[in-house]
């Protein structure tokens, strides 16, 4: 099997298990995390502020190595732009995380639990990654079909 392979299952699941040791699958302790104004449950920023803390040491430690164990370059994102995208892409995320309590991590972890809230979330979430692949695909579409014609018009000139 291919070591790649092994090492996304292997990180996959460390990472399901912090989620669900964290209280991440929990969506009442994620909504009380984020009710400042009523019953704020404060436990959720340790498990934040230690996701924050190791990954900030751990990834300058891990990318001072020539190359990754099983890849043959690091994957770094380059872009810094905030694009209205983006933007509204993270509002959407924060609104759905505060309106649901899942985010797709815990959604998908906590699908074994065949708990009602979990199933409604993993197919809303399906949902619109459908919806935004088609309407991406879409403008995609519509896109290469106007600089089609604007090349047809500066050709044709």
């Amino acid at each position: 099997m291919n070591k790649q392979v092994v090492s996304a299952f292997f990180a996959g699941l460390l990472f399901s298990v912090g989620l669900v040791v964290g209280g991440m699958t929990q969506p009442s302790k994620v909504v009380g995390w984020l009710d400042f104004f009523g019953d704020w449950d404060p436990s959720l920023a340790f498990v934040m502020g230690g996701a924050v803390l190791v990954h900030t040491l751990l990834f300058r430690l891990v990318t001072k190595r020539e190359s990754p164990v099983v890849a043959e370059v690091f994957q770094v994102p380059t872009r810094r732009d905030f694009t209205p995208r983006l933007v509204i892409g993270s509002a959407l995320f924060g609104v759905g995380w505060g309106l649901g309590g899942f985010c797709p991590g815990p959604g998908i972890v906590s699908v074994p639990t065949l708990g009602s809230e979990a199933l409604a979330f993993v197919v809303a979430m399906a949902a619109g990654v459908v919806l935004h692949e088609t309407m991406d695909h879409y403008r995609s579409k519509k896109r290469a079909a106007k600089a089609a014609a604007q090349r047809a018009v500066a050709d044709a000139s």
